[in-house]
């Protein structure tokens, strides 16, 4: 088998650090991947031509070495990773060269400082990264790292019969594939939520709004069992159709129900590239559960 891509986990001094590291790690556990813990300083500026402060430029180095130190010291002891220190003129940016040179898989990132634990709140850097990254980019919530035993073996994917979330799909299904090479033990649990009545187009009474649900649901149903069964036949899947607003319920899932889940970018928009959707630029700002958004 081929080496799996590596996993570029973005860490800095905040919370949100351990946060994506937490997350990163247990990615790696799954798919035996190279974790390369990444800190970003700014990139020097010319003073005048050809003369930059160098003095700032070794401080800003010292500053991301000092973090880099952190990140060994939540590292496991059996854990290998590799340490980058990298200049650009933002966070977002040098993840993303670091990604590109290396041919990542996933890059992660952690929450907003101000998010509620247990909760997401995608910063500045997720946001960017978001709106362009080659490769699907993870945010962990804010208190993950609380959990210093998660184990990625419930992997959600919220699903509709689009491209968009067929590739999130067909990741998800590769994650939990890898985790079952490795013999671990891992599900995919595919969600399509359907809207509430309440929020459906004025209908012609409670007959045709029962009706309108009942054969909603049904194709919803139908469509979830054609996606399971065109999955590899050693993975264990379960299809599941909720009822409610599509963001707040995909965003309620927590640990009973999911590990992490993966959603896929905006129906639009450069091919292989993140490029955030209503649904998914909602989720990753609310959601409890870390999400992996995956470019078209």
């Amino acid at each position: 088998m081929s080496e799996p891509a590596p996993v570029v986990v973005g860490f800095d001094a905040r919370s949100s650090g351990a946060d994506a590291l937490t997350l990163a790690r247990a990615h790696s556990r799954v798919t035996g991947a190279r974790l390369i813990a990444s800190a970003v300083h700014p990139a020097h500026t010319a003073i005048s031509p050809g003369r930059v402060d160098a003095e700032w430029i070794a401080d800003r180095h010292r500053a991301a070495e000092e973090i880099l130190a952190q990140a060994r010291n939540l590292m496991g002891p059996d854990e290998a990773a590799e340490y980058r220190i990298v200049a650009s003129s933002s966070a977002a940016h040098g993840l993303h060269d670091v990604a590109e040179e290396t041919g990542a898989g996933l890059i992660v990132v952690g929450s907003h400082h101000e998010a509620r634990e247990a909760r997401m709140f995608a910063g500045s850097t997720a946001e960017r990264l978001l709106s362009g990254s080659v490769c699907p980019v993870a945010v962990a919530p804010a208190g993950l790292r609380e959990r210093a035993s998660l184990e990625v073996t419930r992997i959600g994917v919220a699903y509709i019969e689009e491209p968009e979330a067929q590739a999130a799909l067909a990741a998800a299904a590769a994650l939990a594939q890898a985790a079952l090479t490795r013999g671990r033990t891992a599900e995919l649990r595919l969600y399509t939520v359907v809207a509430p009545p309440s929020e459906l187009p004025p209908m012609f009474g409670r007959d045709a709004e029962r009706a309108f649900m009942s054969t909603a649901r049904e194709y919803y149903d139908t469509a979830l069992e054609a996606a399971i069964k065109r999955l590899p036949a050693d993975v264990p899947a379960s299809g599941h159709v909720l009822t409610g607003d599509v963001v707040e319920v995909l965003a309620d899932l927590d640990v009973a129900d999911v590990d992490i889940l993966y959603c896929g970018s905006r129906g639009y928009g450069p091919v292989r590239r993140v490029l955030l959707g209503g649904v998914s630029s909602r989720l990753v700002h609310r959601a409890r559960s870390p999400v992996v958004v995956v470019p078209r």
